[in-house]
């Protein structure tokens, strides 16, 4: 298991004086940066193949509120990967100083060809680095449904009827 630790800063606290839900995004996107870079997938490694990560959705469960004043650690571990490294599925969980598990979170993603602006599949390099990582207990090959189980889908506004929004 990959993990960070992270200090709160007075900017990831919420009205509420606990950690503010962009600063658990925050927290995760940058351990999951931190991974990749380790595992060989930097700036470098990705322009020379025009990648770039996105994501497709991020479930976030909240167990216990984190405040200021003590670090917290975040994981990553390699859950879901398809065949062709195309789409790739990460579990976070961010614990407290005492090892108290706060949140869970469950992320997936997929590769973009920046050039071309579609989905694209790892090439083999970088696939073998993927298919290295750590994987968790119930790790699975990912299909291209995996990406579409929640069902959402998305509804455009009819135009005439955005003309009528002031």
């Amino acid at each position: 298991m990959y993990t960070k630790k992270f200090e709160i800063r007075w900017s990831d606290l919420d009205a509420n004086r606990h950690l503010a839900n962009s600063a658990y995004i925050n927290f995760m996107s940058h351990t999951r940066m931190g991974f990749l870079m380790e595992q060989g997938f930097g700036h470098r490694e990705l322009s020379k193949f025009n990648l770039g990560p996105i994501v497709f959705y991020e479930h976030i469960y909240y167990f216990k509120e984190i405040f200021a004043g003590h670090p917290i650690v975040v994981s990553l571990e390699l859950k879901g990967l398809s065949e062709d490294g195309m789409y790739f599925e990460f579990i976070h969980n961010i614990y407290d100083y005492k090892g108290r598990h706060c949140s869970s979170c469950e992320m997936m993603g997929s590769w973009i060809d920046l050039e071309e602006r579609k989905l694209t599949s790892l090439p083999k390099e970088l696939y073998e680095k993927f298919d290295h990582m750590n994987k968790t207990s119930d790790f699975r090959i990912l299909t291209k449904e995996d990406t579409r189980k929640y069902g959402k889908r998305p509804v455009d506004l009819d135009p005439a009827e955005l003309e009528k929004i002031q």
